[in-house]
């Protein structure tokens, strides 16, 4: 089956940022994410899960552990088990990505915030 936003399972999370999930399966996750300006996700870390977070438009500024990263569009970030993370848009326009999890990361997230 074709999957898309405008057809994959929606969600809201944060101050009015949007995912969808492009596949839900216990050992892989695909999620489209929009987080508009000036928005930023909750540092944490996950217990089981690495991640890759890859930019499709837009700029995205990341704490990894205790590195500051800026990612542009058609760059990625491996994130791997047990480093703490976080994703900001501090630029003025939105920002578009996909974060892929092994296994899925729903449910192993630890906030340090």
């Amino acid at each position: 089956m074709k999957v898309s936003t405008k057809n994959a399972p929606h969600y809201k999370w944060g101050d009015n940022c949007d995912g969808w999930h492009l596949l839900a399966s216990p050992h892989l996750s695909v999620i489209q994410e929009k987080m508009p300006p000036g928005t930023k996700e909750v540092k944490h870390y996950h217990e089981h899960s690495e991640q890759v977070f890859f930019i499709l438009a837009g700029q995205a500024t990341f704490t990894l552990d205790r590195e500051i990263l800026t990612l542009q569009a058609h760059e990625s970030l491996h994130v791997p088990i047990r480093i703490p993370h976080q994703i900001q848009n501090n630029s003025k326009q939105d920002l578009h990505f996909l974060v892929i999890s092994h296994p899925k990361a729903h449910g192993d997230r630890i906030s340090l915030e």
